[in-house]
Order: C-alpha cells, then sequence, then structure tokens
C-alpha cells in the first residue's frame, strides 16, 4: 500500500501546502464530552510527529460557551515545548490576555460574514464585532504574534442561504487592514462548489488582498472539499486547514458537519506531487489512537482505508 498512490505530478499546482492543522481545537470542540487535558497533549504530540508543523492548540474562549475547551490554560503549558507553530484562538482582549501570558505568539480571530452567524457565535453584529477585533489584533501585533484572521460563512449560511461575495470580501478587507497576517476562507457548514471558491478567490484578488495571505478551510457536508480544495490550488493557494481523521463541525451551526480530513487531503497532495511533509502512516495511526479515545471510527474514508493495515492504538499507548 505504501506505493499508493501513483504520483503524477502538475507542474500548474503549487510544489508544496502547508497544512494548518485544526484538529485538536476546531476537531475537539465540538466533542459532546470533554477529552482529558492529557489527551489532548498527546494528540499534539503525535500530530507532530507525523510531520505537521502547524498545529491548532485551543482556544481562549469562556469555558460557558465552549466547554469542551476550558482546559486551555492547562493545556498549552504542557505543549508549549513541541517545536511547532500552535495558534490559539482568542475572542476578545481578556481571550488574548490570557493567551498572551502563557507564551502564544499565533493568535486567531474569528469573524463572520454573515449578520445571522455573527448574531448566533459572537452575539454581535458584523460591524461590532471587527470593532472587538480591531485592538485584539492591535495588541497581538504590538506584543510580536502573528495574527490569523477566521472568516465563516463565506460560501453559504443556514439562516441566509447564498452570501453575497462582496460581502464576504468587506470583512475580509476590514481583517486585513486591521492588521491580519492572513486570512481563513470558512465554509462553515460545507455548501460550496469549486466555481464560487474561484470566484472568491478572484473578487479577493482585485481587492488586493494576495494569494499567499489566503487560507482555505473546507467542511465535507456535501463532499465537496477536496474539490473546492483542488480549486483554490488551482488559483495558488498553499494554506489548506483540515482536521485530523476528519474531526469537528461547529457548535453554533448546527448544519456543519466534519471538516476536511488531514489524512484525505495529503493523500490527495501525495498523488499530485505536492509535497507537505506529512508522514500519512503515522497521521493514520494517529488518528485509529484518537477514534479510540472518542469511542467511535474516524469518517475520513483514508483513515478507514488504511486503518486496517495500521498499528492500532490502544488507548494505553
Amino acid at each position: 500500500m505504501s506505493a499508493l498512490p501513483m504520483v503524477v505530478p502538475d507542474p500548474a499546482l503549487p510544489a508544496r501546502v502547508r497544512i494548518h492543522e485544526v484538529g485538536a481545537r476546531d476537531g475537539l470542540q465540538n466533542e459532546q464530552t470533554a477529552v482529558p487535558t492529557e489527551v489532548k497533549a498527546e494528540f499534539i504530540r503525535r500530530l507532530r510527529a507525523a510531520g505537521l508543523t502547524t498545529i491548532e492548540a485551543t482556544s481562549f474562549v469562556h469555558p460557558k460557551w465552549v466547554p469542551q475547551l476550558a482546559d486551555a490554560e492547562e493545556l498549552f503549558p504542557q505543549v508549549a515545548d513541541v517545536d511547532a507553530e500552535l495558534p490559539v484562538l482568542v475572542p476578545n482582549q481578556r481571550g488574548l490576555d490570557r493567551a498572551l501570558a502563557l507564551g502564544a505568539r499565533r493568535i486567531a480571530v474569528f469573524a463572520s460574514a454573515t449578520e445571522s452567524f455573527a448574531k448566533a457565535n459572537l452575539n454581535r453584529t458584523v460591524d461590532e464585532s471587527l470593532a472587538v477585533f480591531e485592538p485584539v489584533v492591535r495588541q497581538a501585533k504590538d506584543a510580536g504574534a502573528h495574527v490569523r484572521g477566521y472568516v465563516s460563512m463565506c460560501f453559504g449560511d443556514p439562516w441566509e442561504g447564498e452570501v453575497p461575495l462582496p460581502q464576504v470580501v468587506r470583512v475580509c478587507a476590514a481583517l486585513r487592514d486591521m492588521g491580519c497576517d492572513e486570512l481563513s476562507l470558512g465554509d462553515t457548514i460545507g455548501v460550496a462548489t469549486p466555481g464560487q471558491v474561484r470566484a472568491l478567490l478572484t473578487l479577493l484578488n482585485e481587492a488586493g488582498l494576495p494569494t499567499a495571505e489566503l487560507g482555505v478551510h473546507f467542511h465535507d457536508t456535501y463532499g465537496q472539499a477536496l474539490a473546492n480544495t483542488y480549486a483554490a490550488l488551482q488559483h495558488g493557494v498553499t494554506t489548506v486547514d483540515a482536521s485530523a481523521g476528519g474531526l469537528g463541525g461547529c457548535p453554533y451551526a448546527k448544519s456543519a458537519t466534519g471538516n476536511l480530513a488531514t489524512e484525505d487531503l495529503v493523500w490527495m497532495l501525495r498523488g499530485l506531487g505536492i509535497e507537505t511533509g506529512v508522514d500519512l502512516e503515522a497521521l493514520t495511526a494517529t488518528s485509529v489512537w484518537m477514534a479510540g479515545h472518542l469511542g467511535r471510527p474516524s469518517p475520513s474514508r483514508t483513515v478507514r482505508a488504511l486503518g486496517g493495515t495500521t498499528t492500532q492504538h490502544d488507548k494505553d499507548q
């Protein structure tokens, strides 16, 4: 099986892709039961051992809103020595202060392209949420941190339906103007198709946002995540968000299912001859191990295909 997939490079695509691994944060935040802190820390260490170099560690949100990540202060020091970029999500000034106090130097803020989701997720209007983020981004930059801006509901909204692309561009431009180093375009409910992806990326470029500062974050609700990723690669995008084992969803958008599985992404990229630095077999073993802790099989098709030939890690390993 190690000889597969057959590698057929496409010189029109990027030579290398940086995977922004979100399983430990975006993946675990949607679990019904809290995962023990020591398991989260081991998950992050195993992800790094599999070759991932950007691993989103946790979120400094109030435990009332995301109880699964209530242990951020306990977890982050346990993984601070991991040789990887460890971004953390902060919702406001208080969250930033908590993160910086623990030495976090990669920060993410989370905006919405639609009013309905801004209200559901942030309890504010789009403009009110941007006003909250502006001093947060400024302080993070003053502290020497790298700042990523997530933009959710870029391609569709469960309450509003279609999202006009200029509406997305406006929010992206606002985040760029306040100092975000990169933006992640989120298909929060997984309704995007490749034509939408190309159209949005083109419009963002026309608005002065370079492709090098854009990443993509697809959910696989309708099975389109890899197709949408391929469209982004064709446009020149080199940062792709993915979640080990396909974990995740969104607690504030019930129609959102799992993220693009990192293993499925790596399989496709390997076949295209695109470097990621990821050991697919080690990553698959990690997701099998985590699935054991969660008590259910991984939804990743690649994990399921390779799992039978991967060492089964029990909970004691």
